[in-house]
């Protein structure tokens, strides 16, 4: 049994390796741009202003209403055959993760914000803060805090995305043990290597998340 198991388990290793690397950047870079798209609109969702809240409203529901898969598939392939501009698989997995996460961001934003009180803003307000400076000083470090438990959770949901990447022949560690079990004929040992490899990030990410969650009381 072993004998049979063992030339499978040190064959993956490698492309485990290699494309849980690959992963792991796609990851932060998308989440990174994802963060900062979700910020952005998640206030423009808190605009009083019609055109800016219907703008966000917009994205928001448009990416969140169709799976990532699709937005994968048009940004590789749509973009490309209607402007003419060509994504590598690895820009257009960044780029899919970031407008994805960042739709999910932009409501955790806004939620978080909208958790607090509005005696913090009418606080100040009264002592002579800008609009600007009582979202800056006072509302965000305190929403802020509330945000980190679902923005983890979004973040292990876009480290498990990057396996639907694979259609667009990303060499992240799906794709390449999908690959390997292509040789071999052999998938059992590949695919249960494949799902240790992915709970060898995201147990610890959760493990992390539960900790600050429980150092912060939120």
């Amino acid at each position: 049994m072993f004998d049979f198991l063992s030339p499978h388990i040190s064959g993956t290793l490698p492309f485990i390796y290699r494309g849980l690397q690959l992963t792991i950047f796609i990851t932060f870079s998308g989440f990174f741009f994802g963060f900062i798209i979700g910020a952005l609109t998640g206030m423009m969702r808190l605009s009083n202003n019609k055109i800016i809240y219907g703008i966000a409203t917009v994205y928001i529901e448009l990416v969140r209403g169709t799976p990532i898969l699709v937005q994968a598939l048009f940004l590789y392939f749509g973009i490309s055959d209607f402007v003419g501009i060509n994504f590598s698989a690895v820009t257009a997995g960044i780029i899919a993760i970031a407008i994805n996460a960042g739709a999910y961001i932009a409501e955790i934003v806004r939620g978080g914000v909208e958790s607090i009180d509005k005696g913090q803003t009418e606080a100040g307000r009264s002592i002579g803060l800008s609009s600007s400076q009582t979202m800056r000083y006072i509302i965000w470090p305190q929403a802020f805090r509330r945000m980190i438990p679902p923005l983890g959770n979004q973040f292990i949901i876009s480290l498990k995305d990057t396996s639907i990447f694979a259609i667009i022949s990303l060499n992240e560690v799906t794709y390449l043990i999908r690959q390997y079990v292509s040789t071999t004929a052999s998938p059992f040992v590949p695919y249960i290597m494949l799902c240790l490899a992915y709970l060898v990030i995201t147990i610890p990410a959760m493990v992390i998340l539960r900790r600050i969650e429980r150092k912060l009381d939120v």
